[in-house]
């Protein structure tokens, strides 16, 4: 079947096939083979009429399915750099699209078709309908109505793309500097800085890395001779409470030594001075990045550029007659939006509560298996598969927090585009960070804490007992926990959005190269190597506007596990430098070999992601004090080792101050005060000879009335007086980073400084000139007039 070229209204000649070669397609549209006089083919025809009165010429090539490829006039161009006074630099000759840059073609033609209208009044529906039409359809509408499939900027075959998959989108380029000049070039400033801050952040990594793994060796080098893990792999004779209700044993405390060594490896001296350094080191990338960003956009000419104006600018392209959305706010729609968003926020959290059920219910099965390893790491194994659950969680709540936030977008009717993705940006983030936290937040502030004492125990329906920390601590849960998360998380996810697009192209390539498959044959001449690259496109990955905010996005949750809790898991900043280093080159290869085109976008800086890294920053320092004084026993042992320890109370010099500590912490239970529920095991276990008449358990409480004794009251007031000075210093560490170190470099601000007197001196010399060649007319006219009236 021969190509059809649809003519602009101002052209009434065919176009040679020579031209029709040359010509360069900005977008091409994919639609099904849809009945004649349908309803679907109608909307078709009447999407494309629209866009040919706007002066585009549209080819049709026809295999199984239909491609549409759209050229934009020159005219369009013409008048984005009139209105913007060629924000893209250099002096560019009007009557020509030659300097247009190929990321703002497409920007623009991409504009136009987003906002192309059809109406969709006759030939279809009641009289009623066609007397009143119904709302206009955009090409979105039209895609989800299947009227069209795709819509897609074409990869380049030039030197460009070459170079880029040349040089950066190559697994063993994976320590080479990116070439964010090529990918501006190709993929758009928003892009490029998207890869020049993921390689920042990732070479700013390597310095808090090396700071977490040196933290955990000096835990390794002292795994044997700490004295607290000492003294619980001695205490065989300290007996502990059962873990549940029914039936569980009594047990040893000596029984779970491997468990304090850990403990030990993350929850040491050299935590604290980690933490501190973490929360300065968040503040100090932040500048850093502010003065890098400066540096890689000094040369783009985009200081003075600003997106509304532009948005404006390409709204009155597409129509000369369209009507200026203001600005409106409704405090009605606000406090119904702040409601929905507390509700969501409130589901989120009971998701966490359901983990928590299930580790308590787990916890019990475990403890009563048949199975003594089960048994023995039966908290353990509870907590490992509580992590497994909720990265299951999170998977599935990530689909339905993105459609949520869509849903609330649009009652919030933003005025424009980059208004609706920054509104969209906080609601999606604030409903991935609870997802993510929520569970992680009550392991490290609540765990332990609230689930009363042998006695009085707090208990879920009245049933099932909350979990107990461990006697040397609840840090290591929280570490269990976020290393499982964020193992998976950095593995699986990378595997499934490296290998989806990779094994769906491969497919589609042994497809068209099997002898069983129906060929279609081209026609030859001079359109079939349109045809064969629009066909290539067309077999790549779908992109969407929401595909780089997908990588900014998980950037951000990864960033928030390397700082909020990173007391609790030290190697969560080497996991993502690591991670890292593949990620830059697994974005790279997906967008230029495995995915369709981006559509490029015009940007001076990430936007609303540096006020989401600003409030992380923030949230590291309250977490990360938090963690210390209260899921770390780094307090407790302080307080011990200077208030109640043989130093303290006998000035003793000879031992360490530590000794008896393990003792000190652990609370005296009568078994006889067990409440009803309690159900003891008939068999005595076999370390026991006699009756076991008292248990001990992970408490500061008196042994006759089971009220806080004095100790407790001292740690609480030491663990508050900690978090406070803690948070203090680090908050006034990163205000005086933020004031010594500047935004924008000294260079960058001369720069820009001498360009602002250049062209001001221009324009001085300029109006100079002008006023010289006036004054010269002005003699020479009244020269001219002296003579005639002689």
């Amino acid at each position: 079947m021969p190509d059809e070229i649809q003519l602009s209204p101002w052209r009434d000649f065919p176009l040679e096939p020579l031209v029709l070669n040359q010509m360069k397609w900005d977008f091409v549209l994919v639609c099904d083979k849809h009945k004649p006089g349908s309803k679907k083919d109608a909307k078709r025809k009447k999407f494309l009429a629209e866009l040919e009165k706007k002066g585009f010429i549209i080819k049709k090539i026809e295999d199984k399915k239909l491609f549409y490829g759209v050229h934009a006039p020159s005219e369009i161009f013409q008048k984005y750099q009139f209105l913007l006074r060629n924000p893209d630099g250099g002096v560019q000759n009007h009557h020509t699209q030659e300097n247009v840059p190929t990321t703002t073609r497409i920007r623009i033609v991409n504009f136009i078709l987003q906002n192309t209208e059809i109406s969709c009044e006759a030939p279809f529906g009641s009289e009623q309908e066609q007397r009143q039409g119904s709302n206009p359809e955009t090409l979105q509408k039209l895609i989800k109505a299947n009227v069209f499939e795709a819509a897609f900027p074409l990869h380049e075959k030039g030197d460009l793309r070459i170079l880029l998959k040349r040089n950066w989108a190559q697994w063993r380029k994976i320590l080479k500097k990116q070439p964010i000049e090529a990918i501006r070039s190709y993929f758009g400033e928003k892009v490029a800085l998207y890869f020049a801050w993921l390689g920042w952040y990732t070479r700013i990594l390597f310095p808090a890395a090396v700071l977490g793994l040196l933290v955990f060796l000096y835990g390794s080098f002292h795994f044997d001779s700490s004295q607290v893990s000492k003294e619980i792999c001695e205490a065989n004779t300290t007996i502990m409470c059962p873990l549940c209700d029914q039936k569980c044993p009594f047990w040893q405390l000596s029984d779970t030594c491997t468990y304090a060594k850990v403990t030990h490896l993350f929850d040491n001296e050299g935590t604290i001075l980690f933490a501190v350094l973490m929360a300065l080191w968040a503040t100090v990338f932040l500048e850093l990045w502010k003065r890098k960003r400066a540096e890689v956009v000094s040369d783009w000419e985009l200081y003075r550029w600003d997106e509304d104006e532009e948005e404006l600018a390409l709204q009155l392209i597409n129509n000369p007659e369209h009507t200026l959305k203001e600005y409106r706010h409704s405090y009605i729609r606000s406090t119904i939006l702040l409601f929905l968003v507390l509700l969501m926020i409130t589901m989120l959290i009971g998701i966490a509560h359901a983990l928590v059920i299930y580790r308590v219910v787990a916890t019990v099965l475990f403890t009563q298996s048949n199975f003594e390893f089960i048994q023995e790491w039966a908290s353990t194994m509870a907590v490992m598969t509580g992590a497994v659950l909720h990265y299951i969680t999170i998977i599935v709540m990530t689909k339905v927090n993105r459609h949520v936030a869509l849903f609330l977008c649009d009652l919030e009717t933003p005025r424009t585009f980059s208004e609706r993705e920054n509104i969209f940006t906080v609601k999606i983030f604030t409903f991935q960070f609870f997802t993510y936290f929520s569970s992680l937040i009550y392991i490290a502030f609540f765990l332990g804490r609230i689930n009363g004492h042998p006695g009085n125990y707090v208990r879920i329906a009245g049933k099932w007992r909350l979990e107990e920390c461990h006697p040397s601590g609840c840090i290591t849960d929280l570490f269990i926990q976020m290393a499982i998360i964020m193992t998976l998380k950095q593995t699986l996810s990378n595997l499934v959005e490296y290998l989806t697009p990779w094994l769906k192209l491969r497919f589609l390539k042994s497809l068209a190269n099997s002898k069983n498959k129906d060929k279609v044959h081209m026609e030859k001449g001079p359109q079939d190597s349109c045809k064969e690259q629009w066909l290539k496109n067309y077999q790549l990955s779908e992109v969407n506007v929401f595909s780089l905010f997908d990588e900014f996005l998980e950037m951000m949750i990864q960033y928030s596990f390397t700082t909020i809790f990173v007391a609790a898991f030290p190697l969560a900043p080497l996991m993502a430098f690591f991670n890292n280093l593949f990620e830059i080159r697994l974005d790279a290869i997906k967008m230029v070999q495995l995915q369709r085109r981006i559509v490029p976008r015009k940007a001076k800086d990430i936007g609303i992601w540096l006020q989401v890294l600003e409030a992380i920053g923030i949230l590291a320092v309250i977490g990360n004090g938090l963690v210390i004084a209260i899921t770390s026993d780094f307090i407790p042992m302080q307080v011990y080792k200077y208030t109640y320890s043989p130093c303290k109370l006998q000035n003793r010099t000879d031992i360490n101050c530590l000794t008896g500590y393990i003792n000190n912490s652990l609370s005296v239970f009568r078994v006889q005060d067990f409440e009803w529920q309690m159900k003891l095991p008939e068999k005595l276990p076999d370390f026991m000879r006699s009756e076991i008449t008292e248990c001990r358990y992970r408490d500061y409480r008196n042994s006759d009335d089971y009220n806080y004794s004095v100790q407790f009251w001292h740690v609480f007031a030491a663990r508050l007086a900690f978090l406070i000075l803690f948070e203090h210093v680090a908050l006034c560490s990163k205000l005086i980073a933020a004031w010594y170190v500047p935004d924008i470099p000294q260079w960058v601000k001369n720069q820009h400084l001498q360009r602002k007197y250049e062209n001001l001196q221009g324009e001085l010399n300029n109006s100079a000139d002008v006023t010289g060649t006036t004054w010269i007319v002005s003699v020479s006219s009244s020269i001219m007039d002296r003579s005639t009236e002689v």
